[in-house]
């Protein structure tokens, strides 16, 4: 890529780059702070934080603590790339995932499993005792006549408060745009509902998230893969060729931090591809449900901050940020807002109020941002342990990749290495993964883990990670 089509983060980080490669900058060595960078190149913080952020990302440097960014030693087990055992074929594959879904993650509720498969953080990572204060309070003050007055869009103070807060991050939402849903899993459903009938093509990264799979299993819906990079999302260009051959009713990603990866599509991308979609008439169900975990100075863009003409119908929740549990989510769905509403008054008709009244009370008080400063401090940290417990206990070729946010990290393991036996071996010793075949509707993945490192402070982590690598070198 030439310099004149960076953007100016990524021409910084490509200089430093360039610096560590060749030796100017030594492992070990501490890169200028932010402030320093800044004043020496003249640029904004936030290009320095997204700089350091994509030299991390390529595992060129690593972030310590309350000291900052030094350059790495050269790891040969765990160097981020495109991890895919073979790139999709762009054929329309029917769904049939949900059984094995079933079968594989139901270990994940039981307390005595390490949840290295589970979905969720930790739970003391959440300020429950918080929300139960703000939901006694809101309850207390509830007029009679307001317990009917929100029924199926939902509590008008809280979509006015999601609204005030999108609108925040440059992200302006129509009045009647919001519907608030039983978590994001239903604005994501409903969504898809609107805008397929059985027997469509669906567009899905590949790997996906096995929900969105099920969805379409459900639904009576082929899925087309369209390749995924880590640090990029999804192809565009491949998306492109796609269109054009296929009859696509609509694409479903997750473009922040997508589940399994963890891959944060640059904002310059996200823009391109909701340019591409609105040439071709093809609604973008997005799930933005990490959007809020970044691990930068400031949140990314969701792809919905560039639609122009109401084509992203976009979904997200309080479920991985605030309230796992209280099943809020929402859907601005766009100019498919009507459609998705009258979807959810003939399905579940509202969601529970008390539950959006706790959370719109503990907006109001203002200590989300704080919440988030500490989670997103907890799950960046965790994740860099994990990292170098990885890279101390897997076996030699094991290929990681390092998200920007988000709490999971998704493991290529050696060709040899059978992910699925691994899960098996794994849960006999009370330890559960999401093996690779869970995230394509084809179960290419054979060699491949997502893990669930979102548990600092969890004292059977270490050994449940050092015993799983050692497993790895075994089947």
């Amino acid at each position: 890529m030439s310099a004149e089509r960076l953007t100016r983060y990524q021409q910084l980080a490509e200089e430093i780059a360039d610096g560590i490669r060749a030796g100017l900058l030594r492992p070990g060595e501490r890169l200028p702070s932010v402030r320093q960078t800044c004043e020496l190149r003249g640029v904004s913080p936030s290009t320095v934080f997204q700089a350091y952020g994509q030299l991390e990302s390529q595992g060129l440097v690593e972030a310590r603590a309350r000291s900052g960014f030094y350059v790495r030693a050269a790891k040969r087990a765990t160097r981020s790339t495109t991890l895919q055992a073979a790139k999709p074929s762009g054929e329309a594959t029917p769904v049939a995932i949900s059984e094995l879904v079933f079968e594989l993650l139901g270990s994940t509720r039981d307390a005595d499993v390490v949840p290295l498969g589970s979905a969720f953080p930790a739970p003391h990572l959440f300020p429950f005792e918080a929300l139960a204060r703000s939901g006694a309070r809101a309850m207390r003050r509830l007029p009679a006549a307001r317990i009917t007055g929100a029924l199926t869009a939902g509590d008008g103070g809280l979509r006015q408060t999601l609204r005030r807060r999108y609108a925040l991050h440059g992200v302006p939402l129509a009045e009647d745009e919001l519907v608030i849903t039983n978590g994001a899993m239903e604005a994501l459903n409903l969504c898809l509902q609107a805008v397929t009938k059985p027997g469509d093509l669906v567009v899905v990264e590949s790997p996906t998230f096995y929900a969105a799979l099920q969805a379409l299993e459900r639904l009576h819906l082929k899925a087309v893969e369209v390749a995924t990079d880590p640090r990029e999302g999804v192809d565009i260009g491949a998306l492109a060729v796609l269109l054009e051959r296929q009859p696509v009713a609509a694409c479903w990603f997750m473009p922040s931090f997508q589940n399994p990866l963890g891959a944060l599509m640059p904002p310059e991308r996200k823009q391109a591809l909701v340019e591409l979609l609105a040439r071709h008439r093809v609604p973008l169900i997005e799930d933005d449900v990490y959007g809020e975990l970044h691990a930068g100075a400031r949140r990314p863009p969701p792809a919905k901050a560039f639609d122009r003409e109401g084509g992203v119908l976009h979904c997200a929740s309080f479920s991985k940020c605030l309230a796992p549990g209280y099943r809020v989510g929402w859907a601005a769905a766009g100019r498919y807002a009507p459609v998705v509403e009258r979807l959810k008054m003939s399905s579940s008709l509202a969601t529970a109020l008390p539950s959006q009244l706790a959370l719109a009370d503990y907006l109001a008080q203002g200590g989300f941002d704080r919440h988030l400063r500490r989670l997103r401090e907890a799950l960046a940290g965790q994740q860099q342990h994990a990292l170098k417990l990885v890279e101390r206990h897997f076996p030699s070729g094991t290929r990681v990749t390092r998200p920007l946010g988000g709490y999971f990290l998704w493991l290529e393991l050696p060709p040899q290495v059978d992910a699925l036996a691994l899960h098996h071996k794994a849960r006999a010793h009370h330890i559960s993964t999401a093996p690779g075949v869970l995230f394509s509707a084809d179960r290419r993945f054979t060699h491949h883990l997502r893990l669930n490192v979102g548990h600092p402070g969890d004292p059977r982590f270490d050994g449940a990670l050092r015993l799983l690598g050692e497993l790895a070198h075994s089947v």
